[in-house]
């Protein structure tokens, strides 16, 4: 029973590569039966039987690998027995049988490397995920009377998460989110988001107003880079962020922005950014420049889109060097749910870019539903979150 869990359900690439098997063993075949029964003995075995481990190293394990290799030495001494080269001792028969050994263990100890490389990279992306689960916790659909869609993209091939960021978190009388983009990529970018993030979710339930949260981040990241550790980085790492507390019960909408792109909201066919009228410097610098944080208000009533952004989506080009369209974009798709939305705009997305990002790029879309909903949690994982990105290569890939 436990042969036929283990063998009846195989992955399907596990049972293609057998399939493909039988060519290198066929190949193997053929070439020993032509040349032991054709009388004047053709030479294929030694110019054609090194085919097989090639062709086997494309596709199967180190294991088959090196097991069709072995039986191609055994072909190829077969061949010799057969014509009297092996043990008439001919000097041109042994070479071949030489060259066929050193490199059938050629191509088995790459093959070998690169299954280690494979195991490597996998390795990799577990931690990454494992990352992004306790740095970039996925946000429910619904969180409060919010519908809510997200997605995030990571410029590198081998991360899933990067310098971009988002959260939300429930207060007593509303919802209030972040989305923000770190200077810079890399650990250094993942480890201030982090950093930020942390800073968002206890703050976000400690500080009264928009302002006061804005102050208190600002001073998290200062206060970071006054570690000792961290004093090279001073005056070079600044985060740019926009703060939203959304109501339960009212239509209104506060953002304190932090030097980040605009809201875009989404009424009906029509598409307006929510301009800050004095949007303050990004978080990190406002010692520098004694900032003082403006909270601008805007209406969202049910059924209206709020979609929020960084500038690797924006600032994403095609082959030609367009920028993306994105109000454009939002527009046409805006009649979907926020979770289709920010899925329709991630897929398009890609294919504006060609299938990689030059930079991280997320995306939070929220409508306020137009019957109350029951209060969830927005500041732990649900029981099935809905994450559009692949944190991708898709990482943007």
């Amino acid at each position: 029973m436990r042969l036929r869990q283990r063998f009846g359900h195989r992955p399907r690439s596990r049972q293609a590569g057998d399939a493909l098997l039988a060519l290198p063993l066929g190949l193997i075949v053929a070439i020993v039966l032509v040349d032991v029964l054709t009388p004047d003995g053709l030479p294929l075995g030694p110019s054609l039987l090194i085919v097989a481990p090639a062709l086997t190293a494309s596709f199967a394990s180190t294991f088959m690998t090196g097991a069709v290799a072995a039986l191609t030495v055994v072909g190829m001494v077969v061949i010799g027995l057969q014509s009297g080269h092996l043990l008439g001792g001919t000097m041109s028969f042994g070479s071949q049988l030489i060259a066929l050994l050193v490199v059938s263990v050629i191509v088995t100890v790459f093959r070998y490397l690169r299954e280690r490389h494979a195991r490597e990279l996998a390795l990799v992306r577990t931690v990454s995920e494992a990352t992004q689960r306790v740095v970039l916790r996925p946000l429910p659909r619904r969180i409060g009377p919010l519908r809510v869609g997200s997605v995030y993209l990571a410029a590198q091939e081998e991360s899933l998460i990067g310098g971009d960021l988002y959260a939300a978190v429930r207060t007593p009388t509303g919802t209030r989110l972040i989305i923000g983009d770190v200077m810079g990529k890399g650990l250094t970018a993942i480890s201030d988001a982090a950093l930020l993030l942390g800073a968002f979710r206890e703050g976000a339930h400690r500080q009264a107003t928009l302002p006061d949260l804005a102050a208190y981040l600002d001073h998290s990241v200062c206060w970071n880079l006054a570690d000792p550790a961290e004093a090279e980085k001073a005056g070079e790492c600044f985060i740019t962020a926009a703060l939203l507390d959304i109501p339960d019960v009212s239509s209104l909408v506060h953002v304190v922005s932090c030097g980040h792109p605009p809201p875009l909201l989404l009424r009906g066919t029509k598409v307006s950014a929510l301009l800050a009228a004095c949007p303050a410097p990004p978080l990190g610098l406002g010692e520098l420049t004694a900032a003082a944080y403006h909270v601008d208000t805007f209406t969202l009533e049910p059924g209206d889109m709020l979609l929020m952004h960084t500038d690797g989506v924006i600032e994403a080009r095609d082959a030609r060097g367009a920028f993306y369209p994105l109000a454009e974009r939002a527009a046409y798709w805006g009649h979907h749910s926020p979770a289709a939305l920010v899925h329709h705009l991630r897929t398009d997305l890609l294919a504006h870019a060609g299938g990689h990002l030059a930079d991280d790029a997320a995306m939070i879309a929220v409508q306020r539903s137009r019957r109350p909903a029951p209060t969830e949690a927005a500041d732990r994982p649900p029981a099935r979150p809905d994450m559009e990105g692949d944190h991708a290569p898709d990482s943007a890939m």
